[in-house]
């Protein structure tokens, strides 16, 4: 969703400021990439593109760019994320999840202190067009294609809760469709999110126009799933009806997943119990993991805020992430310690659920405070718009690589049952253990100075193998002694494994 509100001037004056001297164009992907499927949204990992931020890949559609402006249009588009696909790719994710590609309202508002566009897609003002600033339907189905020839499934974001600000529904529809201005309710049904037009989504003549608006789009272009926006502003039975009308139409396996503003796996609940969605967002894991690197509480109550996020209803998912367009990038949280954000990577990536890679914080963008955690994608060099001239971290982006294939290469890590071992004062080693494969592995986490600790040797293991270094664990009797350096993450397999 796009929120609206007071934006501090030394966070604005940054999302304009001089972009970083590149010092050496990184070697781009040669495509095309292609990745190991995903078995099920178990092993998914999932990446999350702002279109516009991203790459520009048609100049001639760039009407009202200023990419100096936080809030105006800055040239991505379809073809700037087709022709830079393989970056997707290479880094090993097996999904895409892209902002809404509707017709945006035509002009901006300046409320919040600048001028505000429909960048972000989330402003509709014809559900039943593309926005030519974001391409066309062809481009839409072209890009499909081209993840599912490397092994990538497509979710895209849809809103069924509001247009955009001076929506051309006001005109048109009016009350009978909408509510809005002094019309909008006090509850979160009936009220207008962010001051936006507020769809009556239980009149029968709204909700078929809004169903066949997304799932005619889904039907045309052999999209594999929508990202739904604001989901609790919309009535529950919408939600069991829009199910029915997506199984119906789109077969079994679309993927539905769900914002709810705060939620986690409990407050999903009243949307899995009913199967009404597939998966949900997971809003407490950012602040969890970075409160924990940071200092924040003992090993032993972060180990059991692992376990009390880890129960979710069978066939249903949870999202977590670090990052992302509704709130403050990681990095900024961390103070700029990427030494304690790859920690925060590694903790993801060995926590259950479907993890979400907000785009470009693999290679350490700069995700500040709205609207500065809209900041184009880096590229270090390569002569890709917007963000050709903002250099990147690569050895960061290794780091994330490497993460993501331990994790796609260990079932442990994404459907094994989980186990706190060892609590320290700034250091707890926990288990992944799957019964089905019998793969097991060892996650040791220290925040603080380097340690050594020892856990009960795992059956069958001579000894221990960090697959992150490669540096080793060494068996005495029938205890593992590992070396924990200091603010750092260890994975560790049985000696021999990969």
């Amino acid at each position: 969703m796009i929120l609206v509100g007071v934006v501090f001037l030394g966070l604005l004056m940054g999302c304009g400021s001089t972009p970083k001297p590149v010092t050496e164009a990184p070697t781009a992907p040669t495509g095309p990439v292609n990745v190991e499927p995903q078995q099920s949204w178990d092993d998914a990992v999932l990446y999350f593109v702002l279109l516009d931020r991203f790459a520009d890949g048609d100049p001639t559609n760039n009407q009202d760019v200023d990419r100096d402006g936080p809030g105006s249009f800055h040239g991505g588009d379809l073809t700037g994320l087709l022709a830079n696909i393989d970056e997707i790719a290479d880094l090993g994710c097996t999904a895409l999840w892209i902002t809404p590609v509707q017709q945006q309202v035509p002009d901006f508002v300046s409320s919040v202190g600048f001028m505000d566009w429909g960048y972000h897609g989330y402003w509709a003002d014809d559900f039943y067009a593309i926005d030519p600033r974001f391409g066309t339907e062809a481009q839409l189905t072209e890009l499909v294609e081209a993840c599912h020839a490397r092994g990538m499934k497509v979710l895209l974001d849809v809103v069924y809760n509001h247009c955009g600000y001076e929506s051309r529904y006001i005109m048109e529809k009016g009350r009978d469709w909408l509510r809005f201005g002094s019309y909008c309710g006090d509850d979160d049904l009936t009220s207008c999110l962010s001051g936006l037009p507020d769809f009556k989504t239980d009149n029968p003549e709204v909700r078929e126009y809004l169903l066949e608006a997304h799932l005619g789009l889904a039907e045309r272009t052999g999209i594999d799933g929508f990202r739904l926006d604001t989901v609790k502003h919309v009535e529950h039975d919408f939600w069991t009806l829009h199910r029915e009308r997506t199984r119906q139409r789109l077969g079994d396996d679309f993927f539905l997943i769900g914002e709810v503003w705060g939620a986690d796996n409990k407050v999903m609940e009243p949307w899995f119990e009913p199967d009404e969605m597939d998966a949900g967002f997971d809003f407490s894991f950012q602040g969890s993991s970075i409160g924990f690197v940071m200092g924040r509480g003992r090993p032993v109550a972060f180990n059991r805020y692992l376990d009390l996020r880890e129960p979710v209803r069978d066939g249903h998912f949870v999202s977590h992430y670090l990052s992302s367009h509704d709130t403050d990038g990681a990095i900024l949280t961390l103070e700029g310690d990427r030494e304690l954000f790859k920690m925060c990577a590694a903790l993801q990536m060995t926590a259950k659920g479907i993890p979400c890679v907000f785009y470009g914080e693999e290679v350490g963008r700069e995700i500040g405070t709205w609207p500065a955690n809209r900041s184009d994608m880096p590229w270090g060099g390569r002569g890709v718009l917007p963000g050709e001239a903002v250099e990147r971290d690569e050895e960061l982006r290794t780091y994330y690589k490497q993460l993501i294939a331990i994790r796609r290469d260990h079932p442990s890590l994404w459907r094994g049952e989980r186990e706190g071992l060892v609590f320290g004062k700034d250091h707890l080693v926990f288990q992944r253990h799957d019964a089905v494969s019998g793969d097991h592995l060892l996650v040791a986490v220290n925040r603080g100075d380097e340690v050594d600790v020892t856990v009960a040797l795992p059956a069958g293991w001579t000894g221990g193998v960090d697959l992150l270094s490669g540096s080793e664990a060494v068996a005495s009797g029938d205890e593992l002694i590992v070396t924990i350096p200091g603010r750092s993450v260890l994975i560790l397999g049985p000696t021999g494994s990969e």
